[in-house]
C-alpha cells in the first residue's frame, strides 16, 4: 500500500508560477515511476509529466518548454514546477506513482485543484 500526499495547488494569473508537491509513503519500491496526470472538466484524465527513478522524464506536449518535474529518491518526492500557467492549465492534478516491476501497482493522489486565470 503507497500513499501519495499532494500539495501546492491553488490559483494564480495567467503566466504565473506554482510548484507542486507529492509524496509517496508506505510500501514504496525502490524503482518506480510518479508524476502528474490531470482531469479537466469534461475532460479526459491526461499525462502532465512523469519521472522514474533514473529522472527520466516524459511531459505531455501542451506542458513541454513550460513545466519541469523533478524528484528526491530519498524522500520518495516528486515536484512538479509549473511556469507560464495559461487558462487551459487549469485542472485537477493527480499525484501518480507506479512501483510495479514486472506487474504495475498504480496508485493515484487525492488530487489538487489549480486554477488560472486569464
Amino acid at each position: 500500500q503507497v500513499t501519495l500526499a499532494e500539495s501546492g495547488g491553488g490559483l494564480v494569473q495567467a503566466g504565473g508560477s506554482l510548484r507542486l508537491s507529492c509524496a509517496a509513503s508506505g510500501s514504496t519500491l525502490s524503482i518506480n515511476t510518479m508524476g502528474w496526470y490531470r482531469q479537466a472538466p469534461g475532460k479526459q484524465r491526461e499525462l502532465v509529466a512523469t519521472i522514474n527513478q533514473a529522472a527520466r522524464t516524459n511531459y505531455g506536449d501542451s506542458v513541454k518548454g513550460r513545466f519541469t518535474i523533478s524528484r528526491d529518491n530519498a524522500k520518495n518526492t516528486a515536484y512538479l514546477q509549473m511556469n507560464s500557467l495559461k487558462s487551459e492549465d487549469t485542472a485537477v492534478y493527480y499525484c501518480y506513482y507506479n512501483g510495479g516491476m514486472l506487474v504495475s501497482r498504480v496508485y493515484w493522489g487525492q488530487g489538487t485543484q489549480v486554477t488560472v486565470s486569464s
